[in-house]
C-alpha cells in the first residue's frame, strides 16, 4: 500500500456538486494506493502508522492532539509513467481488490480512535485543501 500524506488546515471532497467528506482544522489529508500483493494486514499497519505519523505541528501526530484525517482512495499512485507519454495502471489493483483495503485502513484508524472522512471509491471528486507547510510524505506498507 501507497499513501501520499499532507498536513492540512482543512480539506474536503465533493462528488457531483455534493461534499461527500471534508475535515476542519489541523489533521492529515491522505491519498490511498493499491496493489495487487496487498492485505488486510498492510491496511492495519498503514493505519497505525497514520494515527501516529508525528508531522503535526510541535511534531504531533494525530493520536496526540485527536487531529481528524481525510481519507480518499487513489488509484493513479501505482500509475507508472517511465515509457512514453501515457501512464499505465497495471501495478494498481482493481476496484474489488482496492475497495475493501481502503474501508480496512478507514476502519482500523476509527477503531484506534481517529475521526476520518472519506471520499466516494470509483467516483469522480474535487479535492480541495490547504497543505499546511507545505508539508507532505511518502509511506509505504
Amino acid at each position: 500500500m501507497r499513501a501520499v500524506v499532507q498536513r492540512v488546515d482543512g480539506a474536503s471532497v465533493v462528488v457531483a456538486g455534493e461534499t461527500v467528506g471534508g475535515i476542519t482544522g489541523e489533521g492529515l489529508c491522505v491519498l490511498v494506493g493499491v496493489t495487487h500483493d496487498d492485505t488486510p494486514e498492510k491496511a492495519e499497519r498503514l493505519a497505525r502508522k497514520l494515527w501516529s505519523l508525528r508531522i503535526l505541528d510541535g511534531e504531533r501526530s494525530c493520536s496526540d492532539v485527536d487531529a481528524p484525517l481525510l481519507v480518499v482512495s487513489q488509484f493513479t499512485l501505482y500509475g507508472d509513467a517511465r515509457k512514453g507519454r501515457r501512464p499505465t495502471w497495471n501495478a494498481a489493483a482493481p476496484g474489488p481488490v482496492a475497495e475493501p483495503l481502503v474501508d480496512e485502513v478507514v476502519a482500523r484508524l476509527r477503531e484506534q480512535g481517529a475521526t476520518v472522512a472519506t471520499g466516494r471509491f470509483g467516483a469522480d471528486m474535487r479535492l480541495s485543501l490547504t497543505n499546511h507547510g507545505p508539508f507532505t510524505v511518502l509511506v509505504e506498507v
